[in-house]
């Protein structure tokens, strides 16, 4: 691997700004010129190339001594890449860029000024804008911004940080009480909110209520379709946190059944996704009663599965209290 910083290491920036990359030419200039054209310049990009093949190498290494560039012997799993860029940082605080996201000139500015004004806090995210082409399709908090504070109940109900919105206190992820780990290796589509619960359970959480990131959604993205592994995770946190956190089933017991109920539900939407209807109708079984969302879907799972893009649409239109 290579780093293109200068041999005689400058000092260490106040912001590292992890961008991992696999084959991000398109739209990977207009990313790093959102970096550039923040208000706030005590930053280094960490950019971490992990393996590709197009132009992305190429538009990195032109972009000067700011932009540390290291590229992958191998490519791996992008939490696993986090890291490895995460270990190659130098700032006191670790922001991060998905490599086809924006960010508003002001966006570090304001949230190392949210830093400084309390040592409590470990994690600082903002408002985002979520766009396709030139049109903007939702803001994560348009409902009503989110909470601050000590707040893991309420991150773990609703997660609203999006990964190009967060910025997180190094010493936070260095704490013992992040379990010894920064990305757990283990998850591939929750790994992001598991590393922000861990940091929310022993720090405050704050944000900057103005849309200073802006997420790209792709028409092609099949993040969300992935529910039979989003179980197996959703899962698999619930047992880290029993296994990490003293009584917490006992402290959390809504926590405990919330997850269980949200596992319940992707597992059932995997299920009806391969036409096993009868089986999703078993897996949601004990949660019919709980909620108006559990018998929507129940009677779409007499649909075939065939139909899932279109009950999808129907569901995500509706009001957030009606899919709870």
């Amino acid at each position: 691997m290579t780093d293109t910083a200068a041999h005689s290491a400058p000092p260490a920036p106040t912001v590292s700004v992890i961008m991992n990359c696999l084959n991000c030419g398109e739209h990977l200039r207009a990313a790093i010129d959102s970096v550039f054209a923040q208000t706030f310049d005590d930053w280094e990009i960490v950019f971490w190339d992990n393996g590709s093949s197009d132009c992305s190498a190429d538009i990195a290494q032109s972009c000067g001594d700011k932009v540390r560039y290291f590229r992958a012997e191998r490519t791996v799993p992008l939490g696993a890449a986090r890291n490895l860029a995460i270990a190659r940082a130098r700032g006191e605080f670790i922001a991060f860029l998905d490599c086809d996201d924006l960010w508003h000139p002001e966006k570090l500015a304001r949230q190392v000024a949210l830093f400084r004004a309390n040592p409590a806090v470990g994690l600082v995210s903002c408002d985002t804008v979520m766009f396709s082409g030139d049109k903007e399709l939702s803001r994560q908090f348009q409902a009503a911004p989110p909470a601050r504070g000590k707040v893991f109940r309420e991150l773990m109900t609703t997660q609203w940080i999006s990964m190009s919105s967060a910025v997180i206190r190094r010493s936070a992820l260095d704490a013992p009480g992040m379990g010894g780990h920064w990305f757990d290796e283990s998850l591939n589509v929750c790994e992001e909110a598991d590393v922000f619960y861990r940091i929310a359970w022993d720090w405050e959480l704050d944000h900057v209520d103005a849309p200073l990131a802006r997420w790209r959604v792709h028409g092609g993205s099949t993040t969300f379709r992935k529910f039979a592994q989003f179980a197996d995770e959703t899962e698999a946190i619930l047992a880290k946190h029993i296994r990490m956190y003293r009584d917490y089933e006992r402290d959390y017991a809504d926590l405990v059944a919330l997850l269980r109920r949200r596992a319940a539900f992707q597992r059932g939407v995997a299920l009806w996704r391969e036409g096993k209807g009868a089986a999703a109708r078993e897996a949601i079984a004990p949660y019919v009663a709980s909620s108006l969302k559990f018998r929507l879907f129940r009677l779409a799972t007499f649909l075939p599965g065939g139909m899932f893009d279109a009950v999808a649409g129907v569901y995500f239109a509706l009001p957030s209290f009606l899919r709870r």
